[in-house]
């Protein structure tokens, strides 16, 4: 039998497709070339969102926000132009979305303080709050002035921010009272009816005395005091720096143990 001898067209046809498909494969992995640097980051869906509304939301006039005090405010000690220091102890919210966190920091000033005289007068100080600091830095201006105050005392304030301390005109006419009823007693023992006369008359110089030299109770608000404030401007705030998950996170701040003695 003779043997099988192969057409060479075939084997052409054959070598040709292969080196075919080895020209195809080295194209496409030039073509694809080595990854020579990293894709950028993908930003959250709902972060890029809010970056890039940048619309504004207002919180209007009149809205209320519970805050803490971080310095004791005194008339014995305090000036016009000093710096308060709140925290905001409750959230804000707007359409079931917190706008302003707890744990917001706010800067307020001194407008002016008065000492209580001595004579008549109570100790009075006024104070307004001017920016509010969110726990990320956002720092917006805003107008806002107390409505009440727990104080621990009987301090009083006012629709424009003025805190009035409580009267010591009770107290004076008691402390000359009491001195001239103790000079009658000593006088009589002393003398008789004249005598009792002469000690009043001197136990009444005495209790004014003393009335004079005293000043009535200084006006306070204790460290760690709760204040209710009151917007008194609607306050403009950039959706884009909002957290509007974030509840904020109390801040705890002691409270003074003891008030200022309320008479000099």
């Amino acid at each position: 039998m003779l043997p099988k001898i192969s057409h060479p067209g075939n084997s052409l046809f054959l070598f040709a497709a292969l080196i075919g498909l080895a020209a195809v494969a080295a194209g496409a992995q030039e073509s694809a070339g080595p990854q020579t640097s990293a894709p950028p980051p993908v930003a959250p869906a709902k972060q890029a969102e809010r970056q890039a509304s940048g619309q504004k939301i207002t919180v209007p006039a009149g809205t209320r926000l519970a805050v803490t005090l971080e310095n004791g405010i005194s008339t014995r000690s305090a000036r016009a132009g000093d710096s308060l220091y709140f925290h905001t102890s409750f959230p804000v919210t707007q359409n079931n979305h917190v706008v302003i966190p707890v744990g917001s920091y706010i800067r307020g000033s001194l407008l002016e303080s008065k000492r209580p005289g001595r004579i008549k007068g109570k100790g009075e100080f006024r104070l307004r709050l001017e920016s509010l600091i969110f726990p990320n830095g956002y720092t917006v201006d805003l107008l806002a002035a107390p409505r009440s105050a727990d104080t621990g005392g009987r301090e009083t304030t006012d629709s424009e921010g003025k805190v009035t301390g409580s009267g010591g005109k009770g107290k004076d006419v008691g402390t000359v009272a009491g001195t001239t009823v103790t000079g009658a007693g000593i006088g009589a023992i002393a003398g008789g009816g004249k005598g009792a006369g002469i000690g009043a008359g001197i136990g009444g110089l005495a209790g004014l005395a003393a009335v004079l030299l005293t000043r009535g109770p200084e006006a306070q608000i204790p460290r760690g005091s709760t204040l209710d404030i009151v917007l008194e401007k609607d306050l403009a705030l950039d959706t884009g720096y909002l957290d509007f998950d974030n509840t904020g996170r109390p801040v705890h701040i002691t409270r003074s143990v003891r008030r200022e003695p309320e008479q000099n």
